[in-house]
């Protein structure tokens, strides 16, 4: 049976890492979700999300495409990060994708028990250091947003969340990534 592993973490936990790993290592067809929000270096549009403008994704949302959406209202104003009915097919393959816990609710919604949660879970510590020093690695630094995002993800991310939508199994990622990754391939492979 083909099935959707969603990636859940807060920011700087190692989900982009993992998940590249993941969709090389298992030959998993990817999940690209949009995005109005601009993007950043090095991102392309279609691998990372598809990147539209407001208009666009009103358009999408009254023809009845959007599975679920997230609007944020950053310092930078509002973004909003949304799945398309056409960003998920699991006619030939499983598929995998990276998104929060209210998008897993959202999708989870529309597709069931076809859905697999991989959370990945990282001392705050690391994660702070880790966000800085990705940060500083843009050419304008957004140190205001990077601290938002933090606090916002104890939240989002609470033991109560995760509880609450069945989320029990968590992947540590705070020592060597690839000591987490060989675990979240033994998870699925035991699912396919």
């Amino acid at each position: 049976m083909n099935r959707i592993y969603y990636i859940m973490g807060k920011s700087s936990s190692g989900k982009d890492t993992i998940y590249k790993k993941l969709l090389n290592e298992l030959n998993l067809t990817p999940i690209v979700l949009h995005t109005t929000r601009p993007m950043r270096e090095n991102e392309v549009d279609g691998r990372e999300y598809h990147f539209v403008d407001r208009s666009k994704f009103e358009k999408m949302q009254a023809a009845g495409e959007v599975i679920e959406r997230r609007i944020y209202n950053t310092i930078h104003g509002e973004w909003i990060y949304f799945t398309s009915k056409n960003s998920i097919s699991l006619e030939s393959e499983s598929c995998i994708g990276i998104g929060t816990l209210e998008s897993y609710m959202g999708i989870q919604r529309y597709f069931g028990n076809y859905l697999v949660p991989i959370y990945i879970e990282v001392d705050d510590g690391i994660r702070l250091m880790r966000a800085i020093q990705r940060e500083q690695q843009e050419t304008a630094p957004k140190y205001a947003e990077l601290c938002r995002r933090f606090l916002a993800d104890s939240e989002d991310f609470s033991d109560e969340k995760l509880k609450a939508v069945g989320i029990e199994k968590k992947f540590q990622n705070n020592g060597e990534i690839n000591d987490c990754i060989k675990e979240i391939v033994e998870y699925i492979n035991k699912r396919r």
